[in-house]
């Protein structure tokens, strides 16, 4: 799993960081919640840890923001508060679990597993993301155009599928190398660039509608 951990103790935080990485987790980490809403906007995660008391934008608002803008990423929040109304209050916000302190890290571990597994069954449930008359289906991973069927590679694919799980929205190099690659990839490379190529033969090339742009300076996006 791709983990964000949010949390402003820094003891804490370095028991659970080494905790799920022993597990064989990726795990970044923000200690405060501007820097947690640039990591969740920048990249994927499968699953964010968030503690509700933060120095700045605490992790009920980070709740109610991301869901305000349609980011359903799974969120576990962990509350200093065991009062009904504050968990009550950390669920309405949007959170999907909550735990509250001190805790097992067993305990924690188990429940962001079961997050995962959960959002990991919706996701396979949304078989098909069309954009125009492009036709891509995950659980397939086959593409359609115009009723066309193309033959894509397999990074070929996941770097499509990823361009189309943010379409409208500008994606850099980096964002791409991170998540489709999921290597730390020289940065002066331009592997990004080739595949975007090869992509643009097979999904714009043969129609007259472009869907793939590049953004100058930024990176590219996927939009009719």
């Amino acid at each position: 799993m791709k983990l964000l951990i949010v949390e402003d103790e820094p003891n804490l935080l370095s028991i659970l960081r080494k905790g799920f990485a022993e597990n064989n987790n990726e795990v970044s980490v923000a200690m405060d919640g501007k820097t947690a809403l640039e990591m969740i906007h920048n990249y994927t995660f499968d699953v964010v840890i968030l503690d509700v008391m933060l120095p700045d934008i605490n992790g009920i608002e980070i709740c109610r923001r991301l869901r305000a803008s349609k980011n359903f990423v799974p969120i576990l929040l962990l509350t200093a508060l065991g009062t009904s109304e504050n968990i009550v209050t950390g669920l309405n916000a949007g959170a999907d679990d909550y735990l509250v302190k001190p805790f097992k890290f067993g305990e924690l571990d188990a429940r962001v597993n079961a997050l995962y597994r959960r959002s990991h069954q919706e996701t396979e449930k949304i078989d098909t993301i069309v954009i125009s008359d492009l036709e891509i289906n995950g659980r397939a991973k086959s593409v359609k155009r115009d009723g066309e069927n193309i033959v894509l590679t397999a990074k070929e694919f996941k770097l499509l599928y990823y361009l189309a799980k943010n379409t409208g929205r500008i994606v850099s190099r980096d964002q791409i190398l991170d998540n489709v690659w999921d290597i730390n990839f020289d940065m002066n490379t331009n592997v990004v660039d080739v595949y975007i190529t090869y992509l643009r033969r097979k999904i714009d090339k043969p129609y007259a509608t472009k869907l793939i742009h590049t953004m100058k300076g930024l990176g590219y996006v996927i939009k009719p």
